[in-house]
């Protein structure tokens, strides 16, 4: 399964919101195992809040400051994101992320 974060399930049924179903396939998703949460934000609130408090200038989300911690828990990891941001933010402050993006098409 891929792996994720409340936040990010919240964000994403936000953006979701005037597709057709967009929140209840989050949801599908979810009841399927083919993602699952495997971040509790309780655990980690201190370096999520330094997280937010280091890239405030970008800002950084609740979501992004979550993923960013998921990604230096999980060291193999790679964060499917459509965030540019991510380009910006640094694992353990001095390791870039590796992402999977979309990229983007002039033109489009």
């Amino acid at each position: 399964p891929l792996l994720t974060c409340e936040a990010v399930v919240s964000e994403t049924c936000f953006l979701l919101r005037h597709a057709r179903d967009g929140s209840r396939a989050v949801l599908d998703l979810l009841s399927r195992g083919a993602l699952r949460i495997a971040f509790r934000l309780e655990d980690h609130v201190d370096l999520v809040a330094r997280l937010m408090g280091r890239y405030a200038s970008v800002p950084m989300s609740l979501a992004d400051a979550c993923l960013v911690s998921m990604a230096e828990q999980h060291p193999d990891s790679r964060v499917l994101t459509l965030d540019r941001d991510f380009r910006l933010y640094r694992k353990h402050g001095r390791h870039a992320i590796p992402a999977i993006m979309p990229e983007e098409r002039s033109g489009a």
